[in-house]
C-alpha cells in the first residue's frame, strides 16, 4: 500500500503545551521516524503548519526546526484541502470558536482538554462533530504514561484481585510570585480568565478513571483557595479568585471508591509528581508517573497499632519495583500514533469529543459538590 500524507494544522503551536509536548516532542518525531505505521505495512506521513497569533514567534519556530510552515490566517488554512486535520493547542476559553470553524471545514480534530469551557458547549461539539462525520481526539495524555501503563497490564492480569480503593495525591508547591518567580502563569489563579483547579484537572482524573477502573456515580468535592494572594509575571500583587487546591471523592459503579487530591500548595514527600495507591483483595500498587510498585498478600505485613512505642517495622522493604525491559516513548507522541493510527485506518477512537465531554461535566459537577457542600450523582446521559 502506498504511504499516505496527511496534512495538519497545528493552532497554538508557539504556546506552552502545543510547543513542547506537540510540536517538539510528537509531531516532530513522529515526522523523523518517517511517519506512523500502519497494520497493512504502509506509513501516514505528516506535513504540519504553525499556526498563531504572533507571528514572529512563529518565525522563530519555524527557522528552529527547519524552516516550517506557519501562518497568521486560521480560516484560510482551514479552506485549503490539503490540512485535513485540525489540532489545537489554545487557551480553553478560544477553544470553542476555532474548533467550531474547523468542523464546518470538514477538518478531523486532534484537540487539547478541557474541549470547553461548559459541559453544555462541549455536548454542542460533539453534536457537530457527528453531523458533519468527522473523526475527533482528545488528549488524555496520563493514560500513556509509563507508570500508568504498568497499572493497566496490573489491572488486565487480575493482580488485584477486587479493587476495593484508590487513593491519588497530585500536585507540588507553586510559589506565590513574591521571593521566588511562580512556576505556573497568573491566570491559572483566576477564575474569570478560567483557572481553577478543578477545571484543569477534574478532566484528567475523569480519563484516568474511566480509562482505568470504572464509570463515576457521585462525586463529592471541597474546592480551595488557600493562597489567596499572588504576584504576577509583571511583578504585581494580585488576589487569586480561583481554587488552588481540591479535594475529592469519587465512588464509581462497581463500588470501587476513588480519592483525589490535588493542591498547588503541598510539599512533594513522596516519589513523583502523581501518585496512586490502589488497593485489592489480592495485593496493591504505588503508581506515579514513571515508576510502580507492588505488594502481593503473601508478603503484607501484620501491622499493629500501638501510640506508646516506635513502630520497629520497615513497611516500604515490603514493596517491589515493577521491572520492565521494555523502552516506553513520550505519551504525548504514544497517543498522537494512536489516533493518526486510527484515522487512517477508519477505526473507532475510544478518547473522543464525548470522552472530552465527560471529563468537562465532572469539573461541573465538582464545583457544584463544593459550592453545596453535598454529594452529586452523575446524571445520565448520551456522553
Amino acid at each position: 500500500m502506498a504511504d499516505k500524507t496527511i496534512g495538519v494544522i497545528l493552532n497554538g503551536a508557539t504556546g506552552r503545551m502545543g510547543y513542547r509536548q506537540h510540536l517538539c516532542r510528537s509531531i516532530l518525531p513522529i515526522i523523523e521516524q518517517g511517519g506512523v505505521e500502519l497494520s497493512d505495512g504502509s506509513r501516514v506521513q505528516l506535513d504540519p503548519i504553525l499556526v498563531g497569533r504572533h507571528e514572529a514567534k512563529l518565525k522563530e519556530a519555524s527557522e528552529k526546526h527547519g524552516g516550517l510552515k506557519y501562518t497568521t490566517d486560521l480560516d484560510a488554512v482551514l479552506a485549503d484541502p490539503h490540512y485535513s486535520l485540525y489540532a489545537d493547542f489554545l487557551v480553553t476559553s478560544a477553544r470553542v470558536e476555532a474548533i467550531e470553524k474547523a468542523i464546518a471545514a470538514g477538518k478531523d480534530i486532534y484537540t487539547e482538554k478541557p474541549i470547553a469551557e461548559t459541559y453544555e458547549d462541549a455536548c454542542e461539539l460533539v453534536r457537530l462533530a457527528e453531523a458533519k462525520g468527522v473523526k475527533t481526539g482528545v488528549v488524555h495524555d496520563k493514560l500513556f504514561l509509563p507508570g500508568l501503563l504498568k497499572l493497566r497490564r496490573l489491572i488486565k492480569s487480575g493482580f488485584f484481585g477486587r479493587i476495593l480503593s484508590v487513593h491519588g495525591e497530585f500536585g507540588y508547591w507553586v510559589f506565590e510570585g513574591d521571593w521566588r518567580e511562580s512556576q505556573r502563569p497568573s491566570w491559572n489563579y483566576k477564575k474569570e480568565l478560567g483557572g481553577g483547579m478543578i477545571s484543569d484537572m477534574f478532566p484528567h482524573w475523569n480519563y484516568v478513571i474511566e480509562g482505568l477502573f470504572g464509570k463515576i456515580k457521585t462525586v463529592y468535592a471541597e474546592a480551595k483557595t488557600e493562597i489567596p494572594e499572588r504576584v504576577d509575571e509583571k511583578g504585581n500583587t494580585y488576589q487569586a479568585t480561583a481554587e488552588d487546591a481540591a479535594y475529592a471523592i469519587f465512588e464509581l459503579d462497581n463500588g470501587i471508591t476513588v480519592q483525589m487530591n490535588s493542591s498547588w500548595n503541598t510539599r512533594v514527600y513522596r516519589n513523583e509528581l502523581l501518585e496512586f495507591q490502589i488497593d485489592g483483595t489480592r495485593g496493591s500498587a504505588v503508581v506515579g508517573l514513571f515508576g510502580a510498585e507492588i505488594q502481593v498478600r503473601d508478603v503484607t505485613p501484620k501491622a499493629f497499632w500501638n501510640p506508646d512505642v516506635p513502630d520497629p517495622h520497615k513497611y516500604m522493604d515490603n514493596w517491589q519495583e515493577i521491572c520492565t525491559d521494555e523502552t516506553f516513548e513520550n505519551g504525548f507522541k504514544v497517543q498522537w500514533e494512536e489516533y493518526l493510527r486510527s484515522l487512517a485506518e477508519g477505526a473507532d477512537y475510544p478518547y473522543d469529543f464525548a470522552s472530552g465531554a465527560r471529563g468537562v461535566r465532572l469539573a461541573e459537577l465538582g464545583y457544584e459538590s463544593a459550592e453545596k457542600g453535598a454529594k452529586i450523582q452523575v446524571p445520565e446521559g448520551r456522553y
